[in-house]
């Protein structure tokens, strides 16, 4: 709940903006669209309103403000089922299959986004004793009504019924707690008029109030009034939003005015304005926020005078420029909502493009079997035959942190960059103590990637500086390539996210060297990674866990198999809440690869 808060607010910066282009836009066509196909537009503004409640995955948000927690880690046990099952070297090769994870902790963000969360629960709880009072102002103003008596208002009311085409049986009452004449009721409309309106009474202005009521009937304007008073309660905390609901109420009532005239002769829209002008010196803007009427303040009532006297009934040209301007600023408007979903971050998706061309040679297994109670996906990639093996294209699509996995690429732009070198890839310790006392030692990058240390692969980074590392990430496409400036843990569940598949693309890349390396580098780093070797296959692998809070809930494990005449590219990625450590997905992944006789 702290992360979505902090998303929501980054969110509303860009319904600011948004909001912005939507008022541009109106400006723009607003000599070519109809009052009611403006007021209408207000719709798309919202519906946009809405996203950021839903899940998108087009951008994406870093996460941000980690702090280092570092904890006791503990040898898995699947350290043993994978030696005594695949006969492999684990314990000469222990940080490749077992990472020594550090504990990241999200405690700062975590205490800002929930006060966040609070203030604006806060607001909303506020906003909600406001609605409840008002309910029950209503509802007492329901119970003094009396139907309504007066005959000849009766026959009005019946004659303007007929002019909307109007069927359904709308209540019409009278009251002495009203000063202007309102309609009210999401399933049972009702219409409730002032006993003063009724006692002086006059056929020509009760006609053009019963017709402005009724035109809110017609469509739907009491509905829309409950989308508005929610967002009002949901965005209570940007003026920009507010004072925008405020204007589609006051487009609101212009629509319904020219509804209204479309029904009269021309020579009576003074009349009808008279009759505003009438009323908006008696009355003052309705405190129900569930219902609607023909009250207003008097700036608003002299924008509906200007436009009633502006008014024209629109020809079939000015219809089809008004359809047309508006079909255009939706689509322009669209195109902006992934940009305001909280969820991007939490569901940032690899748009797969072999997904869109083609799925001939991909094959979709369930494998669910072999990830028991961890959500997990598994992907491989048959080089020789050019086809993938998938297990949960939906999790193989997720981008998630790399945390260890990373440093298969961190060692090759050390290596490129030549602050190591194949022949001399020591990197001295600092004297700083770290958990593990197999870090707290001078390393080669061999020694490093076997007992993954990360000081040794963030002391390259910090060799090469933040603008060569982000050039390099950029260049080889990884993820979502993004470090946001946080150079010493932007791979360890942070900002730095990559999807299964998409650790295959990139292992595949570097097996057949399309990064145009050196081949030699290449050759270091896959051997770097080396797990077993026999006289028929050999096996290359990096686990990653990525560890919150003191628990594992994110496990890595990639590499490629090496046979006579093929190679298969794998990845597999689990989550739990805790023990989805690398080591646990190198387990699921060798058992899959033994399913599939690759091993």
């Amino acid at each position: 709940m702290a992360e979505f808060m902090i998303r929501f607010l980054i969110c509303n910066i860009f319904i600011v903006i948004i909001t912005g282009i939507f008022f541009a836009v109106r400006k723009i066509f607003k000599s070519c669209m109809t009052p009611r196909m403006a007021y209408n537009l207000w719709f798309v503004l919202l519906i946009l309103l809405v996203f950021p409640f839903i899940p998108f995955s087009l951008i994406n948000f870093p996460q941000i403000f980690y702090n280092i927690d570092f904890k006791n880690f503990a040898l898995s046990d699947s350290q043993n089922y994978l030696s005594q099952k695949f006969d492999l070297d684990i314990y000469n090769n222990v940080g490749l299959i077992n990472d020594f994870a550090l504990s990241v902790n999200n405690k700062t963000s975590s205490v800002v986004g929930y006060i966040l969360f609070l203030v604006w629960i806060s607001g909303i709880l506020m906003m909600i004793i406001f609605l409840i009072k008002s309910y029950f102002h209503l509802r007492s103003l329901k119970k003094s009504a009396l139907p309504l008596q007066n005959q000849e208002v009766i026959k009005l009311y019946h004659k303007c019924l007929k002019e909307f085409n109007i069927t359904a049986d709308i209540q019409i009452c009278s009251t002495v707690y009203l000063k202007s004449p309102i309609i009210t009721g999401l399933f049972k409309a009702c219409i409730y008029l002032p006993v003063h309106i009724i006692s002086d009474y006059n056929e020509t202005e009760m006609r053009y109030i019963l017709l402005h009521e009724l035109s809110h009937y017609k469509h739907k304007d009491t509905l829309a009034g409950y989308f508005i008073t929610l967002a009002n309660i949901i965005y209570w905390f940007n003026p920009i939003v507010r004072y925008s609901l405020k204007e589609m109420r006051n487009d609101r009532e212009i629509a319904c005015d020219t509804s209204v005239l479309k029904l009269l002769e021309k020579d009576c829209y003074t009349d009808y304005g008279n009759t505003l002008i009438n009323f908006a010196q008696k009355i003052f803007l309705s405190s129900f926020p569930f219902s609607v009427g023909i009250s207003g303040n008097m700036k608003q009532m002299k924008r509906r005078i200007l436009n009633i006297a502006r008014y024209e009934n629109p020809t079939i040209g000015k219809k089809i420029k008004s359809t047309a301007a508006f079909l255009l600023s939706v689509m322009l408007l669209s195109i902006f909502a992934p940009f305001i979903s909280t969820y991007a971050a939490d569901n940032d998706i690899y748009q797969w493009n072999l997904l869109s061309e083609s799925s001939a040679n991909i094959e979709y297994r369930d494998l669910s079997s072999h990830f028991g109670t961890y959500n997990g996906s598994f992907v491989l990639y048959d080089l020789k035959n050019d086809t993938w093996n998938i297990h949960d294209i939906k999790g193989a699509t997720k981008r998630v942190s790399p945390n260890s996995t990373y440093k298969i690429y961190n060692a090759l732009l050390g290596l490129e960059a030549g602050v190591i070198t194949a022949d001399n890839s020591l990197l001295k310790w600092s004297g700083q103590k770290y958990p593990f006392e197999a870090w707290n030692d001078n390393h080669t990058l061999d020694s490093a990637m076997n007992y993954s240390v990360n000081w040794y692969f963030q002391e390259i980074d910090k060799k090469l500086g933040i603008n060569i590392v982000s050039e390099y990430i950029q260049e080889i496409g990884y993820g979502n390539k993004q470090i946001n400036n946080n150079l010493s843990g932007y791979w360890l569940e942070s900002s730095l996210k990559i999807s299964p598949v998409e650790q295959v693309e990139l292992l595949t890349k570097l097996y057949n060297n399309d990064f145009n390396f050196s081949l030699k580098n290449i050759n270091v780093v896959k051997n770097s990674i080396l797990i077993s070797s026999s006289d028929t296959r050999k096996i290359y692998g990096k686990t990653g866990t990525g560890r919150i809070g003191g628990h594992d809930v994110n496990g890595w494990f990639i590499g490629f198999v090496e046979t006579a005449d093929n190679a298969f590219v794998f990845a597999t990625n689990i989550s739990a809440e805790n023990e989805a450590a690398g080591s646990n997905a190198a387990a699921i992944t060798m058992s899959i690869l033994s399913e599939l006789d690759i091993i």
